[in-house]
């Protein structure tokens, strides 16, 4: 049986947490690869006292992975855009394949680097980069290879959907994003995660995956989720949703929408119900219709059986010495089309609002009028006199569907308004039927 060998860049949650599955499993993984996968060689800035290397050669110059001529395969799980870059970009030039678990990366250098490795002859994988242990993208490029994908939307974040969860008991979002630092699901600067970049690189890579685009991340809208308050998921509930963290990317004759923003969903959808670090992907095709796509979107194992099923496929076309198969991005280069990502004031969606107004007589009819002015109908009202203040109640809406632009629009003619007081809460609605 012939032996493909591996150079693991990075020890950390992933990089040892793929060290050990392949280690654990060795005659399983073998089995189904059909040659066996060595780890030939590690790379780390530092190294992790939990991993027994053995006799595996082991220094913390990542470079001497990719410039080992007995490596076939470098898994770089060391994370960032410019070193991972610049370390991809070599083992390609060495003629090595790549396995990655990084989003970032492939979102904003992602183009580039296929085409160098198209030259090259070389595959690049990055099933792990998007949601952990989940094989979306597999199923994307392959199981749904007959279908025209209209739209695909997904909790793609683990970290803000846990803080989202724990916020429905009423808590406030500083609080559970201190638990969530506790617990290890959030960075000790929790930016890329709260505030949407980390689900935008990965619903970049899923959009052009599925649309046969470029990756165009600096086009995406990105929202985060610390404006979000215990009052509004209330409300939400009330009014028969859940707000979730979502990315969305919807295919449009005109362009594609790229999106990521908290949003309202109905309780009763699977995707409404997933709660906790757990992920979800839920795609539409033409032919098979909605599928869901559920699990664990991060940590070391879940993660690391994804990057080790990227490293089982590339083991495979090494071993038989035959080339890439599967486009990189699921269309081969000369399909790509080249629609734009639309602007956020293009997209359409329903809209939750929330004001605080003066509590008089025909405040509501100002409102009304208002929103009616811009083309905008309510489809429910809430306002509660048990929480009258100062004079001022809140009031909330739930809208049928209308363009951002016309809602832009109205809310500052709202917020104009001498019975308003302080700015409009607005956050997205989407059904997905």
């Amino acid at each position: 049986m012939k032996d493909v060998r591996v150079g693991i860049c990075g020890l950390g949650t992933v990089g040892g947490g793929t060290f050990s599955v392949l280690s654990r499993n060795a005659s399983l993984i073998a089995g189904r690869a059909g040659c066996s996968i060595r780890i030939g060689r590690v790379a780390s800035r530092r190294q992790n006292e939990s991993i027994e290397l053995g006799d595996i050669p082991f220094s913390q110059d990542i470079f001497d992975v990719v410039n080992d001529p007995d490596i076939d395969i470098v898994v770089e799980l060391i994370g960032g855009y410019d070193v991972a870059r610049e370390l991809v970009m070599a083992a390609i030039a060495n003629g090595k394949h790549v396995v990655t678990a990084n989003k970032a990366l492939i979102a904003v250098h992602g183009n580039e680097i296929f085409e160098a490795a198209e030259a090259k002859g070389v595959i690049v994988a990055f099933e792990a980069g998007v949601a952990g242990g989940i094989p979306v993208i597999k199923a994307l490029r392959e199981g749904l290879v007959a279908n025209r994908i209209d739209w695909l939307a997904g909790i793609i974040n683990g970290t803000g959907n846990f803080i989202l969860t724990e916020m429905r008991a009423g808590r406030e979002f500083a609080d559970v994003l201190k638990e969530a630092q506790a617990l290890g699901y959030a960075e000790a600067d929790p930016t890329f995660d709260v505030e949407g970049i980390d689900a935008a690189h990965k619903l970049t890579i899923l959009a052009s995956t599925g649309f046969g685009v470029p990756l165009q991340f600096e086009r995406a809208y990105t929202e985060g989720i610390s404006k979000v308050t215990p009052y509004d998921i209330e409300h939400a509930e009330l009014l028969g949703y859940r707000i979730k963290h979502l990315g969305i990317a919807r295919r449009r004759e005109d362009g594609i929408e790229l999106r990521v923003h908290p949003t309202l969903v109905p309780k009763d959808l699977l995707i409404a119900q997933v709660d906790g670090v757990l992920n979800a992907v839920l795609v539409d095709g033409d032919a098979v219709g909605q599928t869901m796509y559920y699990g664990a979107g991060a940590g070391a194992e879940a993660t690391a059986s994804a990057v080790i099923a990227d490293v089982v496929d590339v083991a495979r076309t090494v071993s038989h010495g035959s080339a890439q198969k599967v486009p990189y991005l699921g269309f081969e280069p000369g399909a790509m089309e080249e629609l734009p990502v639309l602007p956020v004031e293009e997209i359409h969606s329903a809209y939750y609002l929330r004001v605080h107004a003066e509590d008089h007589p025909g405040v509501l009819a100002k409102i009304s009028s208002v929103l009616s002015e811009h083309g905008i109908n309510i489809e429910s009202v809430v306002q509660k006199e048990s929480e009258l203040d100062n004079g001022k109640i809140p009031v909330i809406m739930l809208t049928h569907t209308v363009q951002e632009r016309q809602m832009n629009q109205a809310i500052a003619d709202l917020e104009a308004l001498d019975d308003i007081d302080g700015p409009v809460v607005r956050i997205r609605a989407e059904n997905f039927s």
